[in-house]
C-alpha cells in the first residue's frame, strides 16, 4: 500500500507586516503587526496538550516594527522568533519557521532552534506581475537564501506557486532551479487560489474559524472567486505534470500537495504526490476560508488510495547531529524516537557469524550489532551462515500446513497501538460469530483439506473460561480429526484473570477440550519498555513466559513469534531473542519461530509514529539473524508470507527459512492492519514457491509430522 505523510502542527502568524507587494496576497499587512508573547504562550500551551508536534511560524517578508520589539524587550524581529521557538522546544513542540529571505547569519540563528526551514521560491520568472513592488520574490534573492540554508546544514522546504501568471516553461525551469540541493527535503506544489481582502480583519481568527467548523462537521463554504486579470488557470492535468516532472527531477524529494485548495488532492496522491503538509488545527492563515482537512477526513478520503501516518516537520533521513542542533535533536530523541530512522552501524565480526552458524549463544551486544548491519558484503556473511545453519537443521524441505484461521470476535479490551483488528463493544465494526457461523468455517476447512484451525480473539470483556472451552468442544465436535492451535497467551491470562485459576489449571482443561498447541502470539517484544510503548494494557514479558511455560509443563507445544519493525531497537530484539532461546534450552516446547513484520498502514502506531513498512532488505536481513540468534535450539523458521508477500517469503528460504507458514484462508489481523498481500493460499502456490527457490515441498501437521512430499522430480 502506498504511504501520504502529514505534520500534525498549529500556524502561528508571528507578525504579518511584510515589506512586500505581492498582489495574491491577502495575509500581508502594512501596518505593524506582532503577537504579544503571551499570546504566543498561550497557543504553544494549547497546542502541546493537544498532541500537535510542529509550530509553524509564519512570518511577513523583513517587517518593520522595531519599536514593539524594543518595548518587548529584543533587539530585532529573528531574536523574537528565536524566542518563540525555544518556547515550542521547552514544550516538546518542533518549529519549522517561514521567514521570507533571510542572509547567513539570520538563518544560523534560526537554525539552532528549529527543526527545519522553508522558503516558497514560487517561481524563476522575474517579470510577474504579481510579483511587482516586490524585491524579495525576485528568484535571484530567493535562490540566494535556498543556497545559503543548503550551505547551514538546514533541512529545508521550498516550493512554486503556479497559477500567478506564469507560463509550463516557467514552471518546469521553477522545478530545474530547485533540484539537485541534499538540503531540500520536500517540494510543495501549491495552486493559486485568489482571496478578497481582510482590511480590519485578523486572517489567523478567520483561518481557525473555519477550521474548527470544518473538523467537527465535516462542511466547508470555501468561497470560489473569479481569477484577477494577471492570474492564469490550473487545472488537474497542470498539476498532474507538475508532480510527475518533480518525481523525475528529484526521486527522493517528499512532493507536498495542498489539501484545502483544490478537491482534486486524492487524485495528485494517485499520480505520486507523498505528502499532504502540515493539517493545521487552526487553519490556514494564508487561506483562511478554506480549512485544511482533519487527519480524519484525509484518512476516510484516501480509503483504498493509500495509508495516511504522520510525520514530523523534519524529514527522517536528516534527523542527525550533522542537519539538526543538539537542542532541538534533544527533543527529538526523547520525545519523537520513533519517528527516527534505525540506526545502522558496522559492529558485526566474522567470529560472531561463525559462532553463531556453529549454534553458539551470542552475547546481547553482538546480537545488537547483528540486528543494526548495514554493509552488503557482511549481511551476505549472515545470509550464509544462516542458510547452512538452515540446513544443518531443517534440510532443503520447504514444509507448509493447510489450515484455516478463524477469528471468532474482533471485540477487543487491550487497546493495543499496533493493532488494526481489535475494537470496542459499541463499535459499528464489532462482530462475534455465532455457533452456526463457527461450524460453517470449519466445514469449509474441512471440504479445503485443512489440518489445523488456528483460532484467536481479541480480549472480549464478557467472555469467561466456559465461553473458551465451548468454542473447542464445538470446534472438536464438528470435526474430530482437525488440530486445534488456538488461544494466544494474552488469551490465556484473561481465562487465569476471570477465574482464579492457575496457568496450568486451565491448560489442563483446555486440553481436555480440544486444544492440541498453543500459538505463541502476544509476544511482540519480550522487553517490558517496548511493551509499554506500543501496549501498556497487554501482559509484561514475564507474564507472557509464565503462560508460555505452563503451556509446555503440561504437554502442549507452542509457536514462538516476534513483531519486528516498529519502535523496537536492535537491543530490544535482542533481549527478546535472549529470552526466547533461554526458554527453549529449559522446556524445548517451541515448535517453530515465527517473525512477523509490522504492517502500520491502519494502525494507531502506524499512524501517529511516523513509521513506514520495514524494507523487504532488511525484513530479510532480520530474518538470518533470528535463525542464527537462535542456533540449533528451535530447528524451524518461518516465514509470513501475509506480513512479506509470498515473493520475499520465497527469497526467505534463502535466508534460513525452512517453513512457508499455513494456507490461512482467512485472516483478519495483518488484514486490518493494511497487508495487501492476501488472506488465502493453495497449497499448490506455497508448492510452487518453494520449487522456484529449487526445493522440494512438503505438506506438513502442526507438530511437523510429514503428510505428503512433493519432489522436485515431481513437479519437472
Amino acid at each position: 500500500m502506498r504511504r501520504v505523510t502529514f505534520s500534525r502542527n498549529v500556524t502561528l502568524s508571528l507578525s504579518r507586516t511584510c515589506s512586500a507587494h505581492c498582489k495574491y496576497c491577502s495575509f500581508a499587512t502594512h501596518k505593524p503587526h506582532l503577537h504579544q508573547p503571551e499570546e504566543v504562550e498561550r497557543l504553544i500551551d494549547h497546542a502541546a496538550r493537544r498532541g500537535v508536534k510542529e509550530l509553524l511560524v509564519l512570518t511577513g517578508e523583513k517587517p518593520n516594527i522595531q519599536p514593539q520589539l524594543d518595548a518587548l524587550g529584543f533587539e530585532d524581529f529573528v531574536a523574537y522568533v528565536v524566542w518563540a521557538c525555544e518556547q515550542a522546544l521547552e514544550r516538546g513542540v518542533l518549529p519549522h519557521t517561514n521567514l521570507g529571505t533571510l542572509d547567513a547569519t539570520d538563518l544560523a540563528r534560526l537554525r539552532a532552534v528549529t527543526a527545519s526551514q522553508g522558503l516558497m521560491l514560487e517561481s524563476t520568472n522575474a517579470d510577474l506581475i504579481a510579483h511587482q513592488g516586490s524585491p524579495t520574490k525576485h528568484p535571484a534573492v530567493r535562490l540566494e537564501t535556498i543556497r545559503t540554508a543548503g550551505e547551514l546544514k538546514i533541512p529545508f522546504t521550498s516550493g512554486i506557486l503556479v497559477g500567478i501568471g506564469e507560463s509550463e516553461e516557467d514552471r518546469m525551469a521553477s522545478l530545474e532551479a530547485l533540484a539537485g540541493y541534499e538540503h531540500i527535503q520536500e517540494i510543495i506544489l501549491q495552486n493559486y487560489v485568489p482571496h478578497r481582502k481582510y482590511y480590519g480583519e485578523e486572517p489567523a481568527e478567520i483561518a481557525t474559524e473555519a477550521a474548527e467548523r470544518f473538523w467537527a462537521t465535516g462542511l466547508s463554504d470555501s468561497p470560489h472567486r473569479d481569477l484577477p486579470s494577471w492570474a492564469c488557470p490550473v487545472n488537474i492535468e497542470d498539476m498532474k505534470r507538475l508532480v510527475k516532472e518533480t518525481r523525475r527531477l528529484m526521486p527522493e524529494i517528499g512532493i507536498q500537495i495542498p489539501p484545502n485548495l483544490a478537491d482534486w488532492w486524492p487524485e495528485l496522491v494517485q499520480a505520486g504526490a507523498t505528502d499532504l503538509g502540515g493539517l493545521s488545527s487552526n487553519g490556514d492563515h494564508i487561506s483562511p476560508e478554506h480549512p485544511f482537512p482533519s487527519p480524519k477526513q484525509v484518512r476516510e478520503r484516501l480509503t483504498g488510495i493509500a495509508a495516511v501516518s504522520e510525520r514530523l516537520c523534519v524529514y527522517p533521513q536528516y534527523m542527525t547531529d550533522e542537519w539538526i542542533a543538539p537542542r532541538v535533536l534533544d527533543v527529538i530523541e526523547s520525545k519523537y524516537r520513533s519517528f527516527m530512522p534505525r540506526k545502522t552501524y558496522a559492529g558485526t565480526t566474522s567470529d560472531s557469524i561463525q559462532r553463531a552458524r556453529d549454534g553458539e549463544p551470542l552475547t546481547a551486544e553482538e546480537l545488537e550489532a547483528m540486528f543494526a548491519e548495514s554493509r552488503p558484503e557482511v549481511i551476505e556473511d549472515m545470509r550464509q551462515a544462516a542458510d547452512e545453519l538452515r540446513e544443518e537443521l531443517a534440510g532443503d524441505l520447504v514444509t507448509f500446513v493447510v489450515n484455516r484461521n478463524i477469528n471468532v470476535s474482533n471485540i477487543c479490551t487491550v487497546g493495543c497501538a499496533f493493532c488494526g483488528f481489535g475494537v470496542g463493544k459499541r463499535s459499528p465494526d464489532a462482530y462475534e460469530h455465532n455457533q452456526a457461523d463457527f461450524v460453517r468455517r470449519i466445514h469449509d476447512a474441512q471440504a479445503f483439506g485443512a489440518t489445523e484451525i488456528c483460532m484467536q480473539s481479541g480480549i472480549h470483556p464478557d467472555w469467561g473460561l466456559e465461553d473458551y472451552l465451548g468454542w473447542l468442544r464445538l470446534a472438536k465436535e464438528t470435526a474430530p480429526e482437525i488440530h486445534l492451535h488456538a488461544y494466544s497467551p494474552m488469551e490465556v491470562a484473561h481465562m487465569v484473570d476471570v477465574s482464579g485459576q492457575t496457568p496450568h489449571a486451565i491448560f489442563e482443561q483446555l486440553r481436555e477440550a480440544g486444544l492440541g498447541s498453543v500459538p505463541g502470539t502476544a509476544a511482540e517484544v519480550l522487553h517490558d519498555g517496548v511493551r509499554q510503548r506500543i501496549s501498556p494494557n497487554k501482559l509484561p514479558a514475564a507474564r507472557w513466559v509464565e503462560i508460555i511455560t505452563a503451556a509446555h509443563e503440561v504437554g502442549l507445544r507452542s509457536t514462538v513469534t516476534v513483531m519486528f519493525g516498529h519502535i523496537e531497537t536492535p537491543a530490544e530484539l535482542a533481549e527478546h531473542m535472549r529470552v526466547v532461546r533461554e526458554l527453549q534450552d529449559k522446556t524445548g516446547g517451541f515448535t517453530e519461530f515465527v517473525p512477523l513484520s509490522f504492517i502500520p498502514f491502519q494502525t494507531l502506531l502506524g499512524r501517529t509514529h511516523g513509521i513506514a513498512e520495514i524494507s523487504r532488505e532488511e525484513n530479510l536481513k532480520h530474518t538470518a539473524v533470528f535463525r542464527l540468534a537462535l542456533g540449533r535450539t528451535i530447528p524451524s523458521l518461518q516465514a509470513s508470507w501475509v506480513k512479506m508477500g509470498l515473493d520475499a517469503a520465497t527469497e526467505a528460504l534463502r535466508w534460513g527459512v525452512n517453513d512457508l507458514g499455513g494456507t490461512l484462508m482467512e485472516e483478519s489481523i495483518s488484514r486490518m492492519a493494511g497487508a495487501d498481500h492476501g488472506v488465502k493460499l493453495d497449497p499448490d502456490d506455497l508448492v510452487a514457491a518453494a520449487h522456484r527457490a529449487g526445493r522440494p515441498a512438503a505438506e506438513r501437521t502442526t507438530l511437523y509430522s510429514i503428510r505428503r512430499h512433493y519432489d522436485l522430480a515431481a513437479a519437472a
